[in-house]
């Protein structure tokens, strides 16, 4: 990833204008350093301009011009509301080349990414299913539940039923909330293993929908429910 500046959202116009002038430059001058260096190394533009879909689009453009290996989306997911990102996603997504993989940085949620996928999002990357892991929150095909929840002190579930991760085949919801009430590291562990098991699956079933012409059917099935309380 070339270098960039993610300033915060929101901020002025004019100086959000002047980042992506800067960011443009320190692009160029990546993309020249490699060609001098002859590295074979993969190098991708990051497009920035806030909320404001002129300054994202026109950033875009720019970059596009250079006829890099791919193009990230950043700036975004840093606490504008979800529709807000969506708004400039499906904005900037007619100005990246086809040919190209389109990177969302910093996304997000099974919701999150079944949307931005709808936009035309190929790659993701986000902290979120090891993060919320470790805080005992945990995504399953039936939406989020958190471990910490009184009511799963005796479930003798586990933590979801279609599942079949290592955490999920061999442990309880009840088992794991003690851990993580002892301060146990294996609940952290046992529950990150479950949420990044249960992002790879959700990778592959929208990449087998994808190729069966299904993705429409599957996104409505999964969209709002993933997101929300199991």
């Amino acid at each position: 990833m070339a270098f960039d500046e993610c300033v915060e959202n929101p901020a002025a116009y004019d100086y959000i204008k002047a980042s992506c002038e800067r960011t443009l430059r320190w692009l160029v001058r990546c993309q020249d350093e490699l060609a001098r260096l002859g590295s074979a190394q993969m190098l991708f533009g990051i497009n920035q301009g806030g909320t404001y879909e002129d300054l994202r689009i026109a950033h875009m453009q720019e970059i596009s011009k250079l006829d890099l290996p791919g193009y990230a989306i950043g700036g975004l997911a840093v606490g504008e509301p979800k529709e807000e990102m969506y708004r400039i996603v499906a904005a900037v997504e007619p100005h990246m080349p086809r040919e190209k993989p389109r990177y969302l940085m910093g996304v997000g949620t099974p919701g999150n990414i079944l949307e931005a996928v709808r936009l035309g999002v190929d790659l993701f990357d986000c902290v979120m299913p090891s993060r919320n892991a470790r805080h005992g929150h945990l995504f399953t095909w039936g939406g989020v539940i958190n471990l910490n929840n009184k009511k799963h002190e005796r479930d003798d579930r586990p933590i979801d039923d279609a599942c079949d991760c290592p955490a999920c085949q061999n442990y309880s919801r009840a088992y794991l909330r003690h851990l993580k009430r002892v301060g146990e590291m294996l609940s952290h562990r046992l529950c990150v293993m479950h949420n990044l098991y249960f992002y790879n699956t959700l990778m592959q079933r929208i990449r087998r929908s994808i190729e069966e012409g299904s993705f429409g059917e599957f996104y409505g099935q999964h969209a709002e429910m993933l997101d929300g309380r199991a």
